[in-house]
């Protein structure tokens, strides 16, 4: 992912390929995709060790990742060869002899989310999987963790998560700044493309096209099902990039049959996903989405990060599902491979208000008009949730509102999530006024009203 830099790509659009250019079953499985709602994202590698941005601090021109608050960066003198140098080598000393992925997934199921997303590799081309394509990976004896028995990270963290019955999204990195195909050690490397001129030099170019498709059919042949090939890198297009997506995607659907592809801010037919970054979109998009944001402020582990509180997580997790979007939010576990704490009890706090909720978050649809106020609408067929989030500094629920937008069914059961029996309502001039009940609120941050639809 690409932080907060400045001139951010933005994935809201792209033209999608028509209908007939789309397998029979894409639309089928973008159906499954968009049920699951919420998803953890894990940003990791032996970058965490820094408490540093991913990747990002290698490239000359994105002087934003390279911070003085970046202790690593200073420490070398704000010397860019020396950082590189150094930061390649973090390999060599990446250990994180704590890893538990089981521990992860418990965590993520717990708090209601439904699929992980790992970054097999990133734009520094580190892999976090038994490659055979390359030395630089976490298995080969230059790393100290290569002799751990779960050494091959990719692979215990999709199947930690597919016990627990949820979706594998496998992110890829389709730029390598470690591969030589793609930044030539013959010249310097200003910025995040190859340089070199790849139409110049086409053998190296397909070099660097046979390298990636090789490391693409390893993750989709030794790593059991997946779900989602989730191509980040989106610079990685034709003319000058052509990575040759149309057979990329064809063998990766031959080993996954289903596989939907997020072939990101390139557009066209493998971009079955939209995926904007750290932000929601203002209205609901036209093609399946899902939000990507951090709870804290970045991609990557960083000591005493600062994350954002557990009712502005839960707003976000309701915006993005009254849009019909899903929320893909993400963590950066630490340099010895566990979740930080503060991050375990964010999730632990939006679990024991989905334990309640739930239902009007999972498998659920957008229906228009989305909002009013502070109430936010999903919906299973008839049946609408109207979500009454909570006011800055409110504790406790309304003791009444008043919904125009969707209003019950004449003679309809409202119902309060958590709470047992029906609430008293009745119809005004203004809408649907409901009343709550005068005891402890079942939930902390919003509270969930179910009725039919009129």
């Amino acid at each position: 992912m690409s932080d907060d830099r400045p001139d951010i790509i933005s994935s809201d659009g792209g033209e999608q390929a028509p209908a007939e250019e789309q397998p029979e079953w894409l639309a089928e499985r973008l159906a499954w995709f968009e049920s699951l709602k919420f998803g953890l994202f894990l940003h990791w590698g032996p970058y965490s060790q820094w408490g540093c941005i991913e990747s990002w601090p290698l490239v000359e021109e994105d002087t934003w990742a390279r911070p003085d608050s970046l202790k690593a960066w200073v420490e070398r003198g704000r010397d860019l060869e020396r950082f590189r140098r150094d930061y390649c080598a973090l390999n060599r000393t990446f250990d994180p002899t704590r890893f538990e992925p089981e521990a992860w997934a418990e965590a993520a199921e717990q708090a209601g989310m439904r699929y992980v997303a790992f970054t097999t590799k990133h734009h520094d081309g580190f892999c976090m999987f038994d490659t055979r394509t390359t030395d630089y990976r976490i298995t080969h004896p230059d790393c100290p963790f290569h002799s751990h028995p779960r050494a091959n990270v990719a692979r215990e963290v999709f199947q930690a998560f597919r016990e627990r019955g949820m979706g594998i999204s496998c992110y890829f990195s389709k730029s390598d700044w470690h591969s030589p195909y793609y930044w030539s050690p013959d010249a310097p490397a200003h910025d995040r493309n190859p340089n070199y001129d790849t139409q110049a030099h086409p053998e190296r170019w397909a070099r660097f096209v046979a390298f990636v498709h090789a490391q693409v059919e390893e993750l989709m042949t030794e790593y059991g099902p997946v779900d989602v090939l989730w191509l980040d890198g989106g610079q990685v297009r034709p003319p000058r990039q052509d990575i040759q997506m149309a057979r990329l995607a064809a063998m990766a659907r031959s080993h996954q049959p289903g596989l939907i592809v997020a072939d990101r801010t390139v557009g066209g037919p493998y971009e079955n996903i939209l995926t904007p970054e750290q932000r929601i979109p203002e209205e609901p998009l036209e093609q399946t989405w899902e939000s990507c944001l951090t709870m804290g402020t970045g991609w990557a582990y960083k000591p005493e990060d600062e994350y954002k509180p557990a009712r502005t997580l839960l707003r976000m997790l309701i915006e993005t599902v009254s849009k019909n979007g899903n929320l893909l939010l993400n963590i950066g576990p630490s340099p010895e491979g566990v979740l930080p704490e503060e991050a375990v009890r964010r999730l632990r706090e939006i679990g024991a208000w989905m334990a309640v909720n739930g239902e009007a978050i999972h498998d659920t649809h957008a229906i228009a008009p989305y909002a009013e106020g502070q109430v936010r609408y999903t919906a299973r067929g008839e049946t609408v949730y109207a979500i009454v989030q909570a006011d800055e500094g409110q504790d406790e629920p309304p003791a009444e509102v008043t919904l125009t937008g969707l209003r019950p069914a004449p003679g309809a059961k409202v119902e309060l999530l958590g709470h047992d029996g029906p609430l008293e309502w009745d119809s005004t001039q203004a809408g649907a006024r409901i009343r709550f009940p005068r005891r402890p609120a079942p939930c902390e941050h919003a509270w969930v009203l179910r009725y039919r639809r009129a």
